[in-house]
């Protein structure tokens, strides 16, 4: 007997057949003897629905109020899948977030996990039952329902599998597993069958939409092992575990892309201690997140040159900021181009091979495409190009690192 939680995504319950389908694969789980509990997000397209009525009652509106109304879409779910459970012989219960309780920070839109009580979910374990815990949701110190921001729901199973020890979170999603780059872009990625915590979270925060940055980064620090899977075929998906698990790393196991970048460059910047805290500080104070930066020494020898990148949808807001400290960072020009992409590799496996980013760099180079900006970490390597090169650059290094399929 084993201990799962199983997540459903919201096309995964976009109707009422696909929310009977996913109660046939939580039955086959109870058939099986083992103790399940359930988590579900909004139906496919309401989350969206209720954000956008949210917005239309009151452009302002209080962040309290705001999470009372888009929580609302997972408790139709949990209700349905609760019934669909019943119909076919499973004795399954609704949990919303603060019945549970999901104890919260009282951050409203965006809040954090704290502690999840599961007493009384285990209690009933031992009675056979199911229980069908709302996704994306919890409650504050004050007793307000919080929400824990877009694809939050997958942040909700993997905590409630890390309170209630479970074996394995099981996430049924519209993919069948984590591939080794975009399958839409290069129709020779291969599905793996299993990739580490680090992997998977930098894969996440470049750009891959299989797991939510959150979710991974409390499944390493909990030990909870994810397996991705499909909620429409029997196959078998993607096991996400620690490094310890797999045998032999490859040097490098996904190649991914970022489409939402923008370069800023500041030009003849004053090189005086405290310039680079009077960028960055006012940037971050406008909640604008700053990733890749290179800083080069001006031609003069007295200035610098100072290069980052901010996301795409935040460039305008970037350069009102910047336009506000013109005259303590003294800059002398300053140039922005939205049309770029962050395009990385990510492996393990680099820590002990050698010569990656020479392979990266020839295989961009062969095919003519330009690097404008590079950082690294120790299991990933990311470049900035022209987006006109992205599915180039993404098939070429692709096949670079041997990752098409056979």
């Amino acid at each position: 007997m084993a201990r799962i939680v199983m997540k459903f995504g919201g096309t995964s319950v976009g109707d009422i057949d696909r929310i009977k389908a996913a109660a046939l694969r939580v039955k086959q789980e109870v058939d099986a003897g083992n103790e399940v509990a359930v988590v579900v997000s909004a139906m496919s397209g309401e989350t969206n629905r209720l954000v956008d009525l949210a917005r239309a009652a009151s452009p302002m509106h209080d962040a309290r109020e705001y999470d009372v109304v888009v929580a609302s879409g997972e408790q139709v779910t949990i209700g349905l899948m609760a019934m669909a459970l019943q119909a076919v012989g499973v004795h399954a219960r609704s949990w919303l977030g603060w019945q549970v309780p999901v104890h919260t920070t009282d951050v409203h839109s965006s809040a954090r996990i704290t502690g999840i009580d599961t007493d009384e979910i285990i209690r009933r374990f031992g009675e056979g039952q199911v229980a069908v815990v709302a996704g994306f949701q919890g409650v504050a110190p004050n007793g307000r329902i919080t929400t824990l921001g877009r694809g939050g729901s997958d942040t909700s199973a993997v905590a409630l599998a890390a309170a209630l020890q479970a074996d394995r979170c099981d996430i049924y999603t519209d993919v069948d597993g984590v591939y080794t780059t975009d399958p839409r872009i290069v129709p020779a990625a291969r599905k793996l069958a299993r990739i580490t915590y680090e992997e998977m979270l930098e894969l996440a925060s470049l750009g891959a939409k299989v797991l939510q940055t959150r979710s991974v980064e409390l499944a390493m620090n909990h030990g909870v092992r994810i397996h991705v899977r499909s909620s429409f075929s029997d196959e078998p998906g993607t096991l996400v575990v620690d490094e310890e698990e797999i045998v032999e790393q490859q040097m490098v196991n996904g190649v991914t892309y970022a489409p939402n970048e923008a370069k800023i460059t500041l030009r003849k910047v004053a090189d005086r201690p405290g310039v680079s805290a009077g960028i960055f500080g006012p940037l971050a104070d406008a909640n604008i997140n700053v990733d890749m930066i290179v800083q080069n020494v001006s031609e003069d020898g007295a200035t610098t040159d100072l290069t980052f990148t901010v996301p795409r949808d935040s460039l305008d807001r970037a350069l009102k900021v910047l336009d506000g400290v013109r005259d303590e960072v003294q800059w002398s020009e300053l140039t922005a181009d939205p049309n770029v992409v962050k395009v990385s590799i990510v492996g393990v496996g680099m820590r002990s091979h050698v010569g990656v980013a020479k392979t990266m760099f020839r295989a961009l180079a062969e095919k003519g495409i330009n690097i404008q900006v590079i950082t690294t970490s120790e299991i990933k390597v990311s470049v900035l190009i022209g987006a006109d090169y992205t599915e180039l650059a993404v098939r070429a290094l692709h096949s670079a690192f041997e990752l098409d399929a056979a």
